[in-house]
């Protein structure tokens, strides 16, 4: 096997990986990007479409444990546990439940407020140095609640968002919500509309245009399957299954699929998997305005191309265990409940592994063992949101800079 030399391997052509070797290249990098299947060929593809700086709170709050029993117990609710995995996710929920104590909690909300805002202000920064405006959706964001209690139940979290400067409007009525978006069942009375809401025209596309200047400025993308990463004083080896790979530094952004090559760096991770389900409908299937968030139900409806996305929810599964397709059907049933005149027929289904750490935020650290070793994953359902902010601190690490926010929260040893 031939050794190449490279300033960066990136491993993982997803929206992390392709958004940092983007960011390395015009930096003057030389970069490879390494995958075993392409770009965006997994959940990069077939998420939301979202950039959600909104959603600043994380999933472990003080209290969540008291209703974890009651999501856990219904098979197709928004949040479940495959009883094959329940076994195997315990270590997870034992610091996911430690995540949602006080301390840890506005720990993880200052860190992760902190990174959407920088991750605004780069997605700017980002779009502009690639001509990707037009892949940009400014449609704005509706959260829709049943009734008054439901509503008043869901203040705190807006006034949290008001703290951390995301902007918004709270409607009362469901004349107020049908000025936005017509067809919305009358049972939703109440909403939060945040405007600065953006969507791309589609995941997939996104990703691709990105991939897309990252070589017409040089790089290179390669499929091959990485198998281990070897240590040296001046370089790192990147064993693959066609060849092997050298560089001054490698980022390992493989998302839910990170675990065993930190493991094999000696970073035992408590990264799983948030199993996440859609549906998307055909052209025509509902005239949507804006991206819409039923959020006690645990899914959104949005454009994705020309059709419409209907996904969401949360399966604490793992990688290996099959699809349970029952889910996207649930989904899209209450669906089209809530948008009476939804066309549901000629959907096509999908599952997607988000790469969930208990504290909901995500690596963005030196390896233990080498700072030669960068890792970039863990981001959860916001991987897209925060890609462009992840970029610009993996440079900043790479090049052995001071990054514009601090990176200790999202350091790999903070549960060892």
């Amino acid at each position: 096997m031939t050794a190449q030399p490279y300033d960066v391997v990136v491993i993982g052509a997803g929206i992390i990986g392709i958004s940092a070797a983007l960011k390395l290249q015009q930096k003057g990098k030389h970069v490879l990007v390494l995958d075993s299947k392409g770009v965006a060929a997994d959940t990069s593809a077939g998420n939301a479409g979202a950039f959600a700086f909104a959603d600043v709170i994380p999933l472990a709050t003080p209290g969540v444990m008291r209703k974890a029993p009651k999501w856990l117990l219904d098979p197709l609710g928004p949040l479940s546990i495959r009883p094959a995995y329940a076994l195997k996710i315990l270590p997870w929920m034992m610091h996911f439940w430690r995540a949602s104590w006080t301390d840890r909690y506005q720990q993880a909300l200052t860190a992760q407020a902190q990174l959407m805002a920088l991750s605004k202000a780069a997605l700017e920064r980002q779009i502009d140095s690639v001509d990707g405006q037009h892949l940009i959706r400014h449609e704005g964001q509706l959260q829709l609640y049943e009734g008054e209690a439901e509503f008043n139940a869901a203040l705190p979290s807006w006034q949290t968002r008001k703290a951390h400067g995301v902007a918004f409007e709270l409607l009362e009525s469901a004349e107020a919500i049908a000025n936005i978006q017509p067809g919305i069942d009358p049972r939703f009375t109440h909403a939060g509309f945040t405007p600065e809401w953006k969507n791309v025209v589609h995941p997939k596309v996104w990703t691709e245009h990105l991939a897309n200047h990252f070589q017409s400025l040089g790089g290179t993308l390669t499929l091959d399957t990485v198998q281990s990463i070897e240590l040296s004083v001046d370089h790192v080896r990147v064993v693959a299954a066609q060849r092997t790979y050298q560089a001054e530094h490698i980022v390992l952004a493989t998302g839910a699929w990170s675990k065993t090559l930190a493991a094999q760096l000696g970073d035992r991770v408590p990264l799983d998997t948030e199993r996440g389900y859609n549906t998307t409908l055909p052209a025509g299937a509902f005239d949507l305005k804006t991206h819409i968030t039923f959020s006690n139900h645990g899914f959104v409806v949005t454009k994705a191309g020309e059709g419409i996305r209907v996904g969401g929810a949360v399966e604490l599964g793992g990688l290996a265990l099959a699809p349970n397709y029952k889910r996207s059907d649930i989904l899209l049933a209450k669906a089209a409940q809530f948008l009476p005149s939804l066309k549901t027929d000629q959907g096509v289904q999908w599952m997607g592994f988000r790469p969930s750490m208990p504290d909901s935020l995500p690596v963005i650290s030196y390896a233990s063992c080498s700072k030669r070793v960068i890792y970039a994953f863990g981001h959860g359902h916001l991987g897209l949101t925060q890609s462009a902010g992840t970029a610009e601190l993996i440079l900043a690490l790479v090049q052995g800079k001071m990054p514009s926010i601090s990176v200790t929260p999202y350091r790999v040893q903070r549960f060892q």
